[in-house]
């Protein structure tokens, strides 16, 4: 799966995305302006240890991002869709674009693709839920669709045994 994140503005959530890429075998794609280097202390805190195994590709715009993924199927993260993100059949290497923080992905692009946008429900107070934990919402479930391939599906204890 490929996770995108448009001109993600918050260190720490783009730290805690990049490692759930990593667990998840996920590619990150990061669309500038970014709202910090991405060598701050705060994207490899969050990132832990991991960021360095981390498969990340940065773009100048939208459409450099555009022109480097030709004919990929992109999913639109917004509280402003009509559908949820259950309602659709995510493909193995699709692409799920998130917004920063402070507005989303801007309205022109969600009016160009319409079709392919897809929200979290929640209650009608909440104007949002953290960038990161939308992240790993929808990408489990995509990966849930296409049967988690090549990832660990049981865990073994570090000091006893399970029972039979």
């Amino acid at each position: 799966m490929n996770i995108v994140l448009h001109q993600p503005e918050i260190p720490a959530n783009t730290g805690n995305i990049g490692r759930t890429c990593v667990a998840t075998g996920s590619t990150l794609h990061l669309i500038e302006p970014l709202g910090f280097r991405l060598d701050e202390k705060s994207i490899k805190r969050s990132g832990m240890d991991y960021w360095e195994h981390l498969d990340v590709t940065r773009y100048i715009n939208y459409q450099e991002f555009l022109d480097k993924n030709p004919g990929a199927k992109i999913w639109y993260a917004t509280t402003k869709a009509r559908r949820s993100y259950t309602e659709v059949s995510f493909g193995e290497n699709d692409y799920i674009m998130f917004g920063k923080e402070s507005a989303g992905i801007p309205e022109e692009i969600l009016v160009d693709n319409e079709e392919n946008c897809i929200r979290i429900p929640m209650l009608p107070e909440i104007r949002s839920l953290n960038l990161s934990n939308s992240v790993a919402i929808v990408l489990y479930e995509a990966l849930r669709q296409n049967g988690f391939k090549s990832m660990e599906r049981t865990g073994n204890l570090h000091r006893l045994e399970w029972k039979d």
